[in-house]
Order: C-alpha cells, then sequence, then structure tokens
C-alpha cells in the first residue's frame, strides 16, 4: 500500500467500536530519534494527511520537471483541507490547462515545451485519480487515469531518446510496458527494471528511478503488472501475492532483446514493490540486484493493524457472514473511510471485505527471505506511515552480507513512504549504491 487512505480507514473501524485506532496517520519515528519538530514543520500544508501526501508527491516531481512549484502552490491554495472535490478539480483544471499549452505548443512546432506541458498534464491529472473515491465519483476513475496516460505518452513521443511501447507475454495475455534507452545504440546495457506499488503511476515510475537511470546509462523498463495502471482498469488483471510469476516473464522479455546486459538486471520495487520486488528475487535469481523502496516484510500488517479485536476474531473463526456485516455496517457510518477502502481494496478483484483480508495474508516474506541471494537496498525513511518498522525488520531477517538498508529523515526533507518530497537526493543515495554494486559483478 502506498497512500495514507487504507490507515484511515482502519482507524476508523477501531473507533466506531469504541477502541483506540492502532495506526496514527504518522508514527512520529524522526520525534523518538531527536530530530526537532521544526525540520518536520515544512511538509504540511493540510491537516488531512492523505490529501497532504498527494501534494508532497506532486510537489517532489518538480526535481525531474513534472511540475513548476509555484503551480504546485497555486494548486494547494485554492483547495479546502479535506474535500476531495476541491482536490480533483483543482488538479484536473491545471492539468488541463497544461494539456492545453501542450497541444498548443505543439503545434506551434515548440517541441520542448510542448513536452515539459504533458509531463505536468500527466502529473496533475492522475493525481486527481485519488480524490475520485472520496468525492463520490468512482466513474471518474478511468476516464481521469486514461487522459493523464495519454498526456504521458505525448510527452514520451517528444523525449530526445528512444521510447519504445512493449507487450510483454504473460499468461496468455501481455502486459504493458515501456522500454526506454539513452540513446539508439544497440550495445548491451545494464536493465533498470521498475515494479509498481499498489496504485501510482508510470510517470511516477519515471520519476522515481527511470529518469536517472537513464542519465546514468542504464536501459530501463518500466511495467504495469496485475492490479497496476493498464493492467487493472484496461485489462481487469489483479493482484497476486507470487509476484515471481509475474517478474519471470518480464525477465525472459528482457533477455529476449540484444540491447540487454544479461548479468546486470535490477529489479526496483516501489511502495508496495517493496514486498514485490524481494518476494521475486526469492525465485528469480537472473536479478543481479534490487532495491526495495520501503523494505515490506509483511503487507498484511497495515491491512490488521487498525482492526478492532472482535473483527480479528471473526476473521480468524472464518465467519465470512459475520465479518463481512460488521466491516460495512461500521464502514457505512464513515463515509471517507468506505471510499479509502474501495480504492485500496480494488486492486485485489474481490467483492468481500473478508476475502479481501484474506487473501492479502499470503502477501509475506515470511519463511522466503532466505531465498534471496542477490545484493538488496532496503530503504527506511522517518515517519514510514504504512509499513512502519517493515524496513528494519526485513534487512534483519535477510541472510548475509549483500544487504544494504540507507535512512531518510526528517532533517533532510526526506521522510515519509518513498521520500515523496524529495525524489532527488533519494535517487543520488539509491544510485550510488546501485553502480557501486553492479561494478563488483
Amino acid at each position: 500500500m502506498n497512500r495514507f487512505a487504507f490507515i484511515g480507514a482502519t482507524a476508523a473501524l477501531g473507533s466506531t467500536a469504541g477502541i483506540a485506532p492502532a495506526i496514527a496517520q504518522s508514527p512520529p519515528s524522526a520525534l523518538a530519534a531527536g530530530t526537532p519538530t521544526s525540520a518536520r514543520a515544512g511538509d504540511a500544508f493540510f491537516t488531512d494527511a492523505p490529501m497532504n501526501f498527494i501534494f508532497l508527491i506532486v510537489l517532489g516531481g518538480v526535481y525531474y520537471g513534472v511540475g513548476d512549484v509555484g503551480t504546485a502552490l497555486a494548486m494547494i491554495n485554492e483547495v479546502v483541507d479535506g474535500d476531495s472535490g476541491s482536490a480533483y478539480a483543482a488538479l484536473n483544471a491545471y492539468g488541463e490547462r497544461a494539456y492545453s499549452a501542450a497541444d498548443s505548443a505543439l503545434k506551434a512546432g515548440h517541441r520542448i515545451s510542448a513536452r515539459s506541458y504533458y509531463l505536468q498534464a500527466s502529473n496533475y491529472i492522475f493525481a486527481s485519480t485519488y480524490f475520485c473515491d472520496g468525492m463520490g465519483a468512482p466513474d471518474k476513475m478511468v476516464p481521469t487515469w486514461q487522459r493523464s496516460r495519454t498526456a504521458l505518452d505525448a510527452a514520451f513521443a517528444l523525449f530526445d531518446r528512444p521510447v519504445e511501447h512493449v507487450n510483454i507475454p504473460y499468461e496468455g495475455t501481455t502486459l504493458p510496458g515501456y522500454f526506454i534507452k539513452p540513446d539508439g545504440s544497440p550495445q548491451p546495457r545494464p536493465l533498470f527494471i521498475i515494479a509498481n506499488g499498489s496504485d501510482a503511476s508510470v510517470l511516477d515510475m519515471w520519476v522515481q528511478g527511470g529518469a536517472s537511470a537513464i542519465d546514468r546509462g542504464y536501459n530501463v523498463l518500466i511495467f504495469d503488472g496485475p492490479g497496476q495502471g493498464a493492467a487493472l482498469w484496461l485489462q481487469h488483471l489483479h493482484f497476486r501475492p507470487d509476484f515471481e510469476r509475474v517478474v519471470t516473464p518480464v525477465v525472459d522479455f528482457a533477455l529476449r532483446r540484444p540491447d540487454v546486459d544479461s548479468k546486470r538486471m535490477v529489479l526496483q520495487g516501489i511502495s508496495q514493490g517493496g514486498y514485490w520486488a524481494p518476494r521475486a528475487m526469492a525465485f528469480e535469481h537472473r536479478i543481479a540486484a534490487g532495491i526495495a523502496d520501503p523494505g515490506v516484510y509483511d503487507v498484511s500488517a497495515t491491512w490488521y493493524a487498525g482492526l478492532p479485536p472482535p473483527l480479528i476474531r471473526l476473521l480468524d473463526a472464518g465467519n465470512k457472514a459475520a465479518f463481512d456485516h460488521a466491516f460495512i455496517g461500521n464502514m457505512s457510518a464513515h463515509p471517507k473511510s468506505q471510499a479509502d477502502y474501495a480504492f485500496r481494496s480494488r486492486p485485489f478483484g474481490l467483492d468481500s471485505p473478508f476475502d479481501v483480508f484474506t487473501a492479502v495474508k499470503q502477501y509475506t516474506l515470511a519463511g522466503l527471505v532466505d531465498r534471496i541471494t542477490a545484493p538488496l537496498l532496503i530503504t527506511d525513511p522517518d515517519n514510514e506511515q504504512f509499513f512502519p518498522g517493515q524496513p528494519r525488520e526485513l534487512f534483519e531477517k535477510l541472510p548475509g552480507t549483500k544487504k544494504a538498508i540507507v535512512r531518510f529523515t526528517a532533517a533532510e526533507g526526506a521522510n515519509h513512504h518513498c521520500e515523496p518530497a524529495a525524489p532527488g537526493l533519494r535517487s543520488l543515495r539509491v544510485f550510488d549504491w546501485l553502480d557501486t554494486t553492479l561494478a563488483q559483478i
């Protein structure tokens, strides 16, 4: 999971049952470590934590040219704190404005300007998808996502480097992806494969590693796996815990290309991808190195932490009817939590809350970490709100010495899940480790 939303939902369940929420929306790990509160003051635009997190991501994208500081701040000024409708409206308005400017620039022959406008349009419009459920308009999700993706494709078509649309064979169908190269040379290069999390965009993957990999001479392969992006919205493929069965076809596809260095393939997992990547590496040993941002040992821990004990007992007893009745009844009293749960559970493709909570128990690395043999870098940011403590837990359970953990702190503005406001600093540290690691192979 990679947004505040579900934490709010499970916490609400705890409150409606008369039990204090088990998870705070932002665990104060930085404060516990002695970081001054002033180091955290600048990252709070809204008291609504999910909303604040989304706008930190929008703002962080400025480093890679997919937004502008002034534009992001102007949008923030138009949003009513906690009001999903106002956030959707502001993000879409600015996104469509950028889209129109891109079309005009392209028509006038201003290629670079058009590319920049399309990237901004894709960023702002995609960010608005997070507010569709909250404003009671889930029907807007797919067309809004499609609009963002169309803008991104328009931007990719204007890149100075080759961007190839690819279809990766997968269990009788294909997974959509993008193969991006530093230049048109056919020479074999290290390959940087990026696995998404539970809800981000292809543009997010570009910001969170793709652009930096290209700058360092890697080829880049970004793909939508089951439950992600086009694979979810257009193909109706859903999450699966055995992500090695997704990654192995991706690796097979890559190795059929003459421009891939078979000895230097890297797998990076973002957000819930911090589970996908280590899980795949436990089985797919052609991966030379991996990155888990952040490290995730057990996805279900976040789902279960806010559930009140009576509901957990119903789950343990296998009482599906009673659990669903109680869960849905509690949710109905909290429309925002109901919307959050709808958003968070959708990629599983399951109608019953009991089935979702049962399925997510399979998303664990227990019994598998000893099978990971390639070097793995784990990020561990202050205020990790979705998987608190799990980066360190995964690091300590990994065998051997081919592992590393890197801290990102509030004092340097790199706190929170996936370091949303500091993608540049994140990439500097990740790629310094990666370049050194691959040089030793």
